[in-house]
């Protein structure tokens, strides 16, 4: 990698459009939090697409990784531009990373700054972290990176999801750096309807999922590589504790050259099964 793939404002392997699909975005608005929430009718989330009945086949639409392929879904469903809202029926089926990383597509094709985090919300349930992705885009105004939740927008969750608050989402890294100073409790961090997955690996999963997407690899909330699984087993030790709080740091200092140098780890690097 070098220093022109963190160019935030070009797409990614997973954030990239067909030439063909160009035409359909040409709709939507030009600022960034109408973008984000144009992405907010068309995807729908596994459960809410099982209440209505959509098929098994769909709902596997959620383990697609590249939004170009995204948006083949939601066009042979629908040809309509996208600016233009789906029903609930004829939206991809995806999680919160869909969301996310759709809006940040969206952003970056548009010349738009923008990146998918990873990480956790603390408002869907009080004094729990649940796993969760969102959306950040630069404003160079405010000379900031500005979070928004494109899921969330118009809900009551909090009082400004275009402008998350501090606190309000945490990445994996931030999560990670509380953790080892002893600010939370990692068995309240995890993933929501679950009874195993909590906990400081649930944590340090999501730390290395926040580097790879800041390098513009915005993997599934379930992939795994590196020493992800034998976190999860607790089969690692005080040697990988301190590789996680290097990859907390990088992230938190968002240095380019660092974060270059720690995605090529062994540990840390995307394998080619994932990308593809």
């Amino acid at each position: 990698m070098t220093d022109d793939v963190l160019d935030y404002s070009r797409p990614g392997p997973f954030t990239s459009l067909d030439a063909t699909q160009l035409p359909l975005i040409e709709g939507l608005p030009d600022d960034p939090v109408g973008i984000c929430a144009a992405v907010q009718s068309l995807v729908i989330q596994p459960t809410d697409a099982a209440v209505l009945g959509i098929s098994e086949d769909r709902i596997a639409e959620k383990n697609i990784r590249p939004v170009n392929e995204l948006v083949t879904v939601l066009t042979g469903l629908d040809p309509a531009p996208l600016h233009q809202a789906r029903t609930p029926e004829t939206r991809v089926v995806g999680t919160c990373r869909h969301f996310a990383t759709m809006a940040c597509a969206f952003l970056r094709t548009r010349g738009i700054a923008a990146r998918a985090r990873c990480g956790f919300a603390t408002y869907f349930v009080e004094q729990r972290g649940l796993d969760h992705w969102i959306t950040e885009y630069w404003d160079a105004g405010q000379a900031r990176w500005v979070r928004i939740d494109s899921e969330i927008l118009g809900k009551s969750h909090v009082d400004r999801p275009e402008d998350l608050a501090p606190g309000e989402f945490l990445t994996g890294g931030e999560a990670w750096a509380q953790y080892r100073s002893g600010l939370i409790d990692p068995d309240t961090f995890g993933v929501a309807g679950t009874d195993h997955a909590w906990g400081w690996a649930e944590i340090s999963g999501n730390a290395v999922r926040d580097l790879a997407a800041l390098c513009k690899h915005e993997t599934l909330p379930w992939d795994e590589w590196g020493r992800m699984t034998a976190a999860y087993e607790d089969k690692t030790g005080p040697e990988y504790d301190q590789l996680i709080d290097t990859v907390a740091a990088a992230c938190a200092k968002d240095d380019p050259l660092a974060l270059n140098r720690l995605f090529v780890d062994e540990d840390l690097a995307v394998p080619q099964r994932i990308v593809g």
